[in-house]
């Protein structure tokens, strides 16, 4: 398959250099697109200013029922979606269609909550005024998406920022731009007016630099590393430009010794391996208390032995591959680093390589302890690493001794103590007792360095609004 841009309701690009977009499961090109640069993203940008006025001029019912008409047409043709997003990034097909879906109810939940963006009135210190508060859209939004979840961290910002009335640019993961370019031909197909959405493939760094640097750019958004969102911040001093960054994790799993052990297998597994570990929220520490260390590892190990490795496209599987050879490399670095260190490798710890697509087996290791790099930096792979510890206070400590900030898990069916650790740990994302504590109607984003502002939830949709304070003489 081999696509094109869309900006200004036309699909165009035909003309430019084209990049190869691979199959990580195969390492066969399944396709081209486009390689934009400054021009291309330039006259996208210019398409979403000007239309801009007449967008946020409709109410928020009529733009609504555009949203409301893309939801709709995401869900009839979620199989579809799904094998191209499969295809491109080789999550398993079950996962891929649960993403779709995923996608899919921020579209309809932001088509509701667009109806509720509420001003107020002030009561006045004086008389003769009046003090009102209106909430307006920020204006023309450029947003940067990840590859790992090409289609719900697309319409994760697409929704707010076109309930709010912006219009937007998006710049899609150069592995993974046909998911993307399936979701705006469906946002053609939903009747969108022209340049409300606008899709550039291309030159990563040439793209993001413009959006950094035009002023007619109001707001970017940007789902990836902590390196490149810093660099974002940045770029956006000379503008002051409006920022929301979700960016990289380290999140820590905590097992007290009170857990339900099934419950927290079950967790664990879904946190760990779903995507094969390649999720920004997956756990990527777990610890484990004392007293039911050994009877975890056992439960653990077994789950994790019955997780089968392929192709995304086989139903069977339940991880797929690793997106690209740097990652490989850094997960079995990890591994080799723990195991060297005194880890115990008690499940996997090995991969391959065939035909240029790389692959590694679910890795269970015990005995890890603190030093070792798998518990300071993101592995991003289905490698979990198990320390035990002798305290809540331990854990704790341990949990929040990392710059990253975005999500972290607790099992303990005691109240008191689900409490008291979920307000301790110092993350934006607690899953108690559930490993996959993500939804539309609640906010996603993460302290320290794992970002800036929030997505989803009534939170998502301010962050693509001006708050405008009027001051009226009577």
């Amino acid at each position: 398959m081999d696509k094109l841009l869309y900006i200004n309701g036309n699909w165009t690009g035909a003309q430019l250099e084209k990049m190869a977009v691979n199959n990580p499961a195969t390492g066969e090109t399944i396709g081209t697109v486009p390689r934009a640069g400054v021009e291309e993203t330039r006259l996208a940008i210019e398409a979403a200013h000007e239309a801009f006025p007449s967008w946020s001029a409709l109410t928020a019912y009529e733009r609504s029922a555009y949203l409301e008409k893309f939801h709709d047409l995401m869900v009839d043709s979620a199989d579809e979606i799904a094998r191209v997003l499969t295809l491109e990034m080789g999550k398993p097909l079950k996962e891929a269609r649960g993403e779709v879906m995923y996608a899919a109810s921020f579209i309809k939940w932001f088509a509701e909550e667009g109806k509720r963006v509420y001003g107020r009135e002030i009561p006045s210190h004086r008389a003769d005024t009046r003090m009102r508060v209106i909430k307006q859209p920020v204006g023309v939004v450029a947003a940067i998406t990840p590859w790992n979840f090409p289609a719900a961290m697309i319409t994760r910002k697409m929704g707010p920022a076109l309930a709010a009335g912006c219009t937007m640019v998006i710049k899609p993961a150069k592995y993974t731009p046909f998911t993307a370019i399936k979701l705006i031909e469906l946002a053609e197909k939903a009747g969108f007016p022209k340049g409300v959405v606008n899709l550039v493939t291309g030159s990563a760094s040439e793209i993001a630099r413009e959006f950094m640097s035009n002023p007619k750019v109001k707001k970017v958004t940007f789902t990836g590393s902590t390196e490149i969102g810093k660099e974002l911040i940045r770029l956006s001093a000379d503008q002051v430009k409006k920022l929301s960054l979700e960016l990289g994790g380290h999140a820590p799993i905590i097992v007290l010794d009170d857990a339900d052990l099934d419950k927290a297998v079950r967790g664990a597994v879904a946190s760990k391996f779903r995507n094969g570990g390649q999720t920004c929220i997956c756990g990527n520490r777990i610890y484990v208390h004392e007293k039911v260390y050994d009877q975890f590892i056992d439960a653990f190990a077994e789950a994790i032995r019955r997780l089968k490795v392929g192709n995304g496209m086989d139903p069977s599987t339940d991880i797929g591959p690793i997106i690209d050879r740097e990652g490989f490399e850094k997960i079995d670095a990890h591994v080799k680093d723990a195991i060297s260190l005194g880890a115990s490798c008690v499940v996997g710890g090995t991969g391959h390589v065939t035909n240029g697509a790389y692959f590694y087996q679910p890795t269970l290791l015990k005995d890890v302890r603190p030093g070792m790099r798998i518990l300071r930096e993101e592995t991003f792979g289905p490698v979990a690493p198990v320390q035990k510890i002798a305290s809540d206070e331990e854990a704790v400590r341990y949990a929040n001794d990392t710059p990253y900030g975005l999500a972290a898990y607790v099992f303990t069916e005691n109240y008191s103590r689900g409490i008291r650790l979920a307000e301790a740990l110092d993350y934006g994302i607690i899953g108690w007792n559930d490993g996959l504590p993500s939804a539309a109607q609640a906010p996603f984003g993460g302290m320290k360095e794992s970002g800036i502002g929030r997505e989803g939830g009534i939170e998502g949709i301010d962050a693509f609004l001006e708050v405008k304070y009027i001051s009226i003489g009577l």
